[in-house]
C-alpha cells in the first residue's frame, strides 16, 4: 500500500489485492457500462438496425475492454498509462444518424449502413491521431469555452432522442401515450432521487437501477418478448469488417471535426484523472500522458471501426469511482478490461438489453443527455464569461439549436457544407472557434483557482500546458 498520500488506499503503481481490485472494478464497470452500450441501443433502433444490435453490443464491450487495456498498460505511445476506462461515446450519435439515415435514404441496407457507419469510424480516428501530436500548438484554438460550448451541444443534441424514446421511440404506434410517458418520467424520477441520495453506491448505480426497476414493471404489466434470444447464437465471435468498409468525403467532415472536440474533452478528462490519482497536472509527464491518452483514443476508434462499433473515448465519470473507493491501481483498470472482454462473448447479453422498452432507456438517456449539456455549462461557468465570451456562446448555441429546429435551411448549400453544418456539434463548434479567433478582445486563457490544472512555474512547464478544465465528474 503507497504512502503517497493519505487520500488514496492505493496509488498509480500499487498492486491491491484480488478482492478489493475486483470490487473497485465492478464499480467502474457499473459506472460505465450503460454509457457504453447506449449509443448503439440508440443508433440500432433510429436506423432499423434492430437484428445486429446484440451482436453490435457485444463488440461495443469487446473493444472497450481491449481499448481499456491498451489505456491503462500503455502500450508504446498508445495510452495515459491511467485508469482510463474506455466506451463508445455519445459525441457522435447525432453526425453517425445523419449518416447512416442519408445512405437509408439512398436505398441502401442494413449491412450498406453499417458498412458506411464503421467506415467513417475508422477514417476520423487518424484525424484524433495527427491532433495528438500537435495538441499543444492548438492550446490558441480549443480554449475551454470552444470546449464547454461543443459539450453543450451534444448534450442539447441528443436530448431530442431520448425523449423521442421516451415517448415510444420512432413510429411507435403508441407514441406519446400516457402510458409511455408515465414509465419514462417514473424512470427519470428514479434515477434524479437516487442521484441525490447520500449514499455512493445508490448514486453510481443510480441508472442501472432505474433501468431494473421501469423494466421490471413492464415486464409484469405489458410482458416482453425474449423469443429472440433463442436464435441468437451462444458465443459472440469479434470478426473484422463482418459488414465490410465503406466511405464517403461529404459524410465524412461532421465526423471528422466531432474527433476533434473529443480529443480535447479527453484532456479534460485525464488532466481530472491525474489530479485524483495524485499525478502531475503539469510538465513533461502529464504532457506525455495526455498525448498518449489521444493518441490511444484514436487507435482505439480504429479497432472500434475495425471490430464492428462505434468511435471511442476515454470515459470522465470513472473518475468519481477513484475518488469513492480510493484506489487508483492500474490493476484495477485490467480486471475492468478483463470483465468487458469476458461479458462481450455472450450475446445473450446484448440480446437482453436489446428487449428494455423504450420509455424505460428514454427516461435513463434523457437524464444523460441533458447531464452532458450542463457538464458544458459548467464549464463554460468556469470560464468567467464576460460580453465577448458571452457573444461567443450565444451566437455558438443559437446555430446548433437553430439546424435542429429548422434543418430545411441548410437545403440549398452545397452538399457538403450542408452535411457538416446539418450536425448541431459540429455547427456549435465552428462557430465558436471561428468567433473566437477574429472577434476582438481579449482571450480568457488561464485557469480558476479551483480548477484542477496547476499553474505552470517555469517556462517549459508552460509551453506544455494545456488550456485548463475545471472537472467537477461526480461517481
Amino acid at each position: 500500500m503507497s504512502s503517497k498520500s493519505h487520500d488514496l488506499l492505493y496509488s498509480l503503481h500499487d498492486k491491491p489485492g484480488t478482492l478489493a481490485s475486483f470490487t473497485a472494478a465492478y464499480q467502474h464497470m457499473l459506472a460505465s457500462f450503460v454509457g457504453i452500450i447506449t449509443p448503439t441501443l440508440i443508433i440500432g433502433a433510429t436506423l432499423s438496425l434492430q437484428e445486429y444490435v446484440p451482436y453490435l453490443i457485444s463488440m461495443a464491450l469487446f473493444v472497450s475492454g481491449v481499448g481499456t487495456a491498451i489505456q491503462t498498460k500503455r502500450v508504446g505511445p498508445f495510452g495515459s498509462g491511467l485508469v482510463a476506462i474506455q466506451g463508445t461515446s455519445f459525441a457522435f450519435i447525432s453526425a453517425l444518424l445523419l449518416a447512416g439515415a442519408k445512405v437509408k435514404s439512398d436505398g441502401g441496407t442494413a449491412e450498406d449502413i453499417l458498412a458506411m457507419l464503421f467506415g467513417l469510424t475508422i477514417a476520423g480516428a487518424f484525424v484524433e491521431i495527427l491532433f495528438s501530436l500537435f495538441i499543444t500548438r492548438l492550446k490558441r484554438i480549443i480554449t475551454p469555452l470552444t470546449t464547454g460550448i461543443v459539450i453543450t451541444s451534444i448534450g442539447l443534441s441528443l436530448i431530442n432522442v431520448g425523449m423521442t424514446d421516451l415517448a415510444g421511440g420512432f413510429n411507435a404506434e403508441s407514441f406519446g401515450s400516457l402510458s409511455n410517458l408515465g414509465i419514462g418520467v417514473a424512470v427519470l424520477l428514479v434515477i434524479v432521487f437516487l442521484n441525490a441520495s447520500a449514499n455512493h453506491w445508490l448514486r453510481l448505480s443510480a441508472i442501472f437501477i432505474g433501468m431494473i426497476i421501469g423494466t421490471s414493471y413492464v415486464a409484469l404489466t405489458q410482458g416482453m418478448d425474449f423469443s429472440h434470444l433463442a436464435t441468437l447464437p451462444a458465443i459472440a465471435v469479434p470478426t473484422p469488417f463482418a459488414f465490410g468498409i465503406d466511405f464517403d468525403i461529404n459524410l465524412f467532415l461532421p465526423i471528422a471535426l466531432i474527433y476533434l472536440f473529443t480529443a480535447i474533452e479527453t484532456a479534460g478528462d485525464l488532466t481530472a484523472n491525474s489530479l485524483f490519482c495524485k499525478e502531475p497536472v503539469s510538465g513533461p509527464l502529464y504532457l506525455s500522458r495526455i498525448r498518449g491518452g489521444i493518441l490511444g483514443d484514436g487507435f482505439n476508434s480504429i479497432l472500434a471501426g475495425v471490430f464492428n462499433t462505434f468511435p471511442n473515448t476515454t470515459f470522465g465519470q470513472n473518475n468519481g469511482v477513484i475518488q469513492l473507493t480510493g484506489i487508483a491501481s492500474r490493476k484495477v483498470g485490467f480486471y475492468v478490461a478483463g470483465m468487458f472482454i469476458f461479458i462481450s462473448f455472450f450475446p445473450v447479453v446484448g440480446g437482453i438489453l436489446k428487449a428494455i422498452p423504450k420509455p424505460v432507456l428514454g427516461g435513463a438517456t434523457l437524464v444523460m443527455f441533458a447531464m452532458v449539456a450542463v457538464g458544458g455549462l459548467k464549464l463554460l461557468a468556469s470560464y468567467a464569461l464576460d460580453r465577448r465570451s458571452s457573444l461567443i456562446t450565444a451566437c455558438a448555441l443559437g446555430m446548433a439549436i437553430g439546424v435542429m429546429m429548422v434543418p430545411e435551411a441548410l437545403d440549398q448549400l452545397p452538399l457538403w457544407l450542408k452535411n457538416v453544418l446539418l450536425s448541431p456539434v459540429t455547427s456549435a463548434g465552428l462557430t465558436a472557434v471561428i468567433l473566437d479567433l477574429t472577434l476582438p478582445g481579449a482571450k480568457k486563457t488561464t485557469c480558476t483557482e479551483d480548477s484542477p490544472s496547476a499553474t505552470p512555474q517555469t517556462k517549459e512547464e508552460s509551453d506544455n500546458a494545456l488550456p485548463c478544465f475545471k472537472q467537477e465528474k461526480e461517481a
